[in-house]
């Protein structure tokens, strides 16, 4: 009953957010509750819900001074260079904006930190998009199903999460990803180019060399031309500290891999050293941080309103009733084959769930399973990696609001746009890994 209940409400959840009818926002909150107490569990709504939210604030923090760092370094021009450099390259042809979106992307994206990426490369292309009137929901789809191929690295979480939960070498599980990582990279730049493709058949190749390369910045993310003066452009550029603030980037960078605190700490720190070496007027800085409070309120109220959907979820044991009865459904003749089944399944396992939920909870039962056929713990970790382009589209993925708003789009027109996108790159990797060997057929 659990299990169905529990499919139920990611189903109302995803059909209310995907056709319009509630924001996620709203939706986050009202459909767990409901769930929840037609399930019986009104006398402990409460709890769980704080519960969740405890979890998720963390989170919460990490992401809002992330924003207001990277929100800094935007004003202060440290990515100038590389948006210049980018302008140039692709002039107007919306072939070469989308390509140069993937391959920014891809790069940027190796430090593992999805939030990091989004910032950058929405901040980067958002102006091309907007002045060249292309599809608004091609820029968030390429840079999510970037990360989504170099979210496998060791430091980008469920690799770690699923060498923790199977007690696995780390080099013995992710090494051998690396050339079906680089064959996932190889499909986002394919499905770049034929995206730009087809905006170049609409739009034709136009002409941008009259626009300006400096960087200007509204209340959703970066934008060019006329929009912006070039007297508001330069006044809160810092050409001078350009160093220092790709020294202190890096550092912090370095830092978050090394894990040597929180990275909600260590993003309030950095904020906090950026903001006062930049703008060391308290006046500047006040009106710095009023610029990017649209986005903090709309990213940190989204991470919130997960934490009661989380929350809920978990305390009512939905979750765990969800994996069983998913598992519980895979035929034994299919035994031989749990690899690929797992790494098929990964998709909407942790679409709908969280990656502490699957790889903490269900991979360990998978991985039980697949030792009665010979199959080895750290083949089917690797398995369970190959889903992770499809969860970054999940409305349980905080970052994802943050690209969602950064971009100016809706959700759900979002997920529909970028689903078949994602899938493609999951299964392009899992063939890519079984041709490869990575994992067995």
């Amino acid at each position: 009953m659990l299990a169905i209940l529990g499919f139920a409400m990611v189903a109302t959840f995803m059909y209310l957010i995907m056709s319009g009818r509630l924001s996620a926002l709203i939706a986050l909150m009202i459909v767990p509750a409901a769930f929840a107490i037609f399930a019986g569990f009104g006398s402990t709504l409460g709890d769980m819900a704080l519960e969740g939210i405890k979890n998720l604030a963390p989170t919460g923090v990490m992401l809002m001074f992330a924003i207001l760092y990277f929100g800094v370094m935007i004003d202060a021009g440290l990515f100038d260079p590389v948006v210049g450099k980018i302008l140039k390259a692709v002039k107007g042809d919306p072939m070469k904006i989308v390509v140069g979106t993937a391959v920014l992307a891809t790069i940027v994206s190796l430090d593992g930190d999805g939030t990091t990426t989004y910032m950058i490369t929405i901040s980067a292309m958002f102006p091309l998009y907007q002045r060249l009137k292309m599809n608004p929901l091609i820029l968030p789809a390429v840079a999510l199903m970037a990360v989504g191929v170099t979210n496998l690295t060791p430091w980008g979480g469920p690799t770690a999460r699923a060498a923790s939960a199977l007690s696995l070498d780390m080099h013995e599980l992710f090494n051998p990803l690396i050339p079906v990582m680089i064959g996932g990279a190889i499909w986002v730049i394919l499905a770049a180019y034929w995206m730009g493709r087809m905006e170049r058949k609409r739009l034709g190749i136009l002409s941008i060399d009259t626009m300006p390369v400096a960087i200007g910045k509204n209340e959703h993310g970066m934008v060019l031309g006329d929009e912006v003066t070039a007297d508001e452009n330069m006044q809160w550029k810092r050409p001078k500290l350009l160093w220092v603030n790709f020294l202190l980037t890096i550092t912090l960078m370095v830092l978050l891999i090394l894990g040597v605190m929180p990275l909600a700490i260590l993003f309030m720190l950095a904020f906090a050293v950026a903001i006062t070496i930049n703008y060391p007027n308290v006046m500047h800085q006040k009106e710095r941080i009023a610029a990017h409070a649209g986005n903090v309120l709309a990213v940190v109220s989204l991470v919130f309103a997960a934490g009661i959907f989380t929350g809920i979820l978990s305390g009512t044991e939905m979750v765990g009733a969800m994996a069983n009865s998913l598992v519980a459904i895979i035929p034994d003749s299919m035994g031989p084959h749990l690899p690929v089944i797992t790494a098929l399944t990964s998709m909407p396992f942790t679409f709908f769930m969280s990656n502490d939920a699957y790889y903490f909870g269900v991979l360990p039962i998978i991985a039980e399973a697949a030792s009665n056929y010979g199959i080895s713990a750290v083949e089917l970790g690797r398995a369970s990696l190959l889903g992770q382009p499809v969860h970054l589209l999940s409305p349980l993925v905080a970052s994802t609001y943050l690209l969602v708003g950064m971009a100016k789009v809706d959700f759900g027109q979002y997920q529909r746009f970028t689903i078949l996108w994602t899938v493609g790159t999951s299964v392009v990797m899992t063939i890519v890994a079984v041709l490869l060997g990575v994992i067995s057929l």
